[in-house]
């Protein structure tokens, strides 16, 4: 309500009016897929290698600082490689 008082005084009303209604009307293709493989997918591969490292390091290194360095290093290892086959797949298919 208060953008619309602001609005009636201002002498290039119809200009802004006809930008806003260009910006509504455009389309293009949706970006869903790319959000979730850049944003979502790389932090769920994170926490699952993680997970998994941990427990499979569990038994075989007695110090607890190693373990979850190695942990770390080895998800993070998984995620990078898990973005460049990401890359590889979307420039493939663009």
């Amino acid at each position: 309500m208060a953008s619309q008082r602001f609005c009636q005084n201002c002498i290039q009303k119809h200009d802004c009016q006809g930008v806003y209604e260009q910006l509504g009307n455009t389309s293009g293709p949706s970006v869903v897929l790319k959000v979730i493989l850049a944003f979502l997918l790389p932090l769920i591969v994170f926490i699952a290698s993680l997970a998994v490292f941990e427990r499979l390091l569990a038994g075989t290194i007695n110090n607890g600082r190693a373990q979850i360095a190695l942990s770390l290093l080895l998800a993070l290892l998984v995620v990078f490689v898990c973005m460049l086959i990401t890359r590889v797949i979307n420039r493939k298919l663009s």
